[in-house]
C-alpha cells in the first residue's frame, strides 16, 4: 500500500465524508462517533454541541484520531490524523452553517440550521492539531 501524496490526500480531505473522531474514555478505552468535518490543510475541525459528551472526554485526555475512509465497494483510500484536540467556544455554529450543505440536500440544510439556530452559543468547535497524519492511496 502506498501513502497518499499531499496534493492527493488534500483533495480527499475536501470532499465531504462521514469522519470517526476517537477519543478515550476515563479508563482508557476508546470511543469513536461518526462526524462531519472541516480540514483546512493544518487542522481539522469538528463541530458538537458543548454538552456532547465527547467534549468531556476530549477535555480530560485531549488525544484523539479522526479517521475518513472510502466505503465498501471502491478501492481502498483512506487517511487517519492523530493528535491532540481543543474545544473552541467560538464558531461553532459558523461551521456548522458551512458544513450543513456540504453533508445535506438544500432543503434539509436550510431546515437544520434553522433550528440549530435558535441556540448558536451551544456550538463548540474541537479543533485537532494533527501529531501523525498516515494514509493508503487508492490502487
Amino acid at each position: 500500500m502506498t501513502a497518499m501524496s499531499r496534493e492527493q490526500r488534500e483533495a480527499f480531505l475536501r470532499e465531504p465524508r462521514i469522519a470517526v473522531l476517537t477519543s478515550l474514555n476515563p479508563d482508557g478505552a476508546p470511543t469513536g462517533i461518526p462526524v462531519w468535518f472541516d480540514w483546512d490543510g493544518e487542522r481539522a475541525r469538528v463541530f458538537t454541541s458543548r454538552t456532547s459528551a465527547k467534549i468531556g472526554r476530549i477535555t480530560a485526555d485531549p488525544r484523539v484520531c479522526l479517521t475518513i475512509a472510502e466505503p465498501a465497494g471502491v478501492p481502498e483510500a483512506w487517511v487517519t490524523i492523530e493528535g491532540r484536540a481543543e474545544v473552541r467556544d467560538d464558531g461553532g455554529f459558523v461551521l456548522a452553517q458551512r458544513l450543513a450543505p456540504r453533508y445535506y440536500a438544500p432543503e434539509k440544510a436550510a431546515k437544520a440550521l434553522a433550528e440549530w439556530g435558535k441556540r448558536p452559543e451551544q456550538w463548540v468547535i474541537i479543533e485537532i492539531q494533527p501529531s501523525r497524519i498516515r494514509s493508503v492511496a487508492p490502487a
